[in-house]
């Protein structure tokens, strides 16, 4: 799990103005972080299959965001995939 500290280092990181909690590059980077901590858990515990779905549905939502994103403003977009290191 993501602790409180992480989260807002997360935030603080993907923000694109003062106060912002919701942009997609905020959802997306929180998002990320979690599904990389779940891939390390699942490392180490390959049987349990609730938090692969879990991490199944976090990965689906983020394609979601990126999308959207990629949709919506693509310079945007390259710009958390380079920033986050995430392959398409």
């Amino acid at each position: 799990m993501i602790t409180k500290e992480q989260k807002t280092a997360v935030i603080e990181a993907n923000k694109t103005h003062e106060g912002d909690t919701g942009s997609p590059e905020v959802q997306i980077a929180i998002l990320t972080e979690r599904i990389r901590q779940l891939t390390e858990h699942l490392k180490v515990h390959p049987n349990d299959k609730h938090s692969r779905l879990g991490m199944y549905k976090m990965v689906g939502k983020r394609r979601r965001l990126l999308d959207y994103l990629a949709k919506t403003d693509i310079e945007r977009y390259r710009a958390i995939i380079a920033k986050l290191g995430i392959r398409k």
